[in-house]
């Protein structure tokens, strides 16, 4: 099986080398592009996959997009920890900053953040570097203290059981899966599953960020951090309705606290991953936010 698919789901991809670190980042558009740069940052236990129909129309539509798999996940490098990467919140900051140094992203540029984990790393990251960002769009994230944490997050924290969960090849599909209504097609399925398959790597990195982060203390920030008191950049949340792990009345709990930035538009039919379930209307919305 591994023989039949390990050539899937590299569209627009290719290899950098950032440090001492190698990254797969997909890319889409020119660097002369007219409507500016958009990096877009996938969570756990995904992969910037998700982001290749959205990233091919953003493209089209005037814009230079990036999306990494951020290390650990996808198709990127699969440090070990203890050797020069631990899967902390600060280090993964420390890596992304030279990433955009590698990719010579210099000037401010539109973020989108979807996700877990790393998904609120990308949102804490904003936060430090408010002044690099010119617009942020988020979809499905957890961002209020009050957010629902995953079960599989909380088994991954649980000794013996945690190594066995992160080991399960189709750990990733079923995540997404459990999180829509839909269930993925096979090509797709396929993707998501070809970096557990192909070694035990990427199941042990995504035990130890889940194992280093502490979910309530990252929430806590992100709620504060982008309140009306501390955040004046416009943010749109893109919200799939039909999330199965985050309901509706996060994002709207997120937009009471800064009305007057943040603009809510909900995704009908679309579940935890809307840039996976229904690109276009992501696409739709992103197009009107941005320009």
């Amino acid at each position: 099986m591994l023989y039949r698919i390990e050539d899937k789901g590299r569209e627009y991809g290719s290899y950098v080398r950032s440090g001492e670190f190698r990254w797969f980042v997909r890319e889409t558009g020119s660097p002369d592009a007219r409507r500016g740069t958009i990096v877009f940052l996938h969570g756990a236990p995904t992969q910037s996959f998700s982001y290749r129909v959205v990233m091919a129309q953003m493209a089209d539509a005037g814009y230079h997009c990036y999306a990494p798999d951020w290390l650990g996940f996808g198709f990127s490098e699969m440090p070990q920890p203890g050797y020069g990467f631990d899967f902390k919140e600060e280090e993964f900051h420390k890596v992304f900053d030279d990433l955009l140094v590698t990719l010579n992203i210099t000037e401010p540029f539109f973020l989108v953040v979807q996700g877990f984990l790393v998904g609120s790393y990308g949102l804490t990251w904003a936060l430090n570097n408010s002044s690099r960002i010119l617009k942020l769009a988020i979809l499905n994230s957890p961002l209020t203290v009050s957010s629902p944490v995953p079960g599989l997050f909380q088994q991954l924290k649980w000794p013996l059981f945690g190594e066995f969960t992160c080991q399960n090849a189709v750990v990733a599909e079923r995540f997404i899966e459990a999180g829509s209504a839909y269930v993925l097609k096979l090509e797709k399925a396929d993707v998501y599953r070809l970096p557990y398959l192909s070694s035990g790597a990427p199941g042990f990195a995504l035990l130890e960020a889940a194992r280093k982060i502490n979910f309530q203390d990252v929430l806590s920030r992100i709620s504060a951090g982008f309140s009306s008191n501390s955040w004046e950049k416009p943010i749109l949340l893109a919200w799939g309705i039909s999330d199965k792990y985050l309901p509706l009345s996060v994002a709207e709990e997120f937009k009471k606290a800064n009305p007057g930035v943040v603009k809510l538009e909900a995704i009908e039919g679309a579940g935890h991953m809307p840039q996976e379930d229904w690109p276009e209307k992501v696409v739709k919305a992103l197009v009107s936010f941005l320009y």
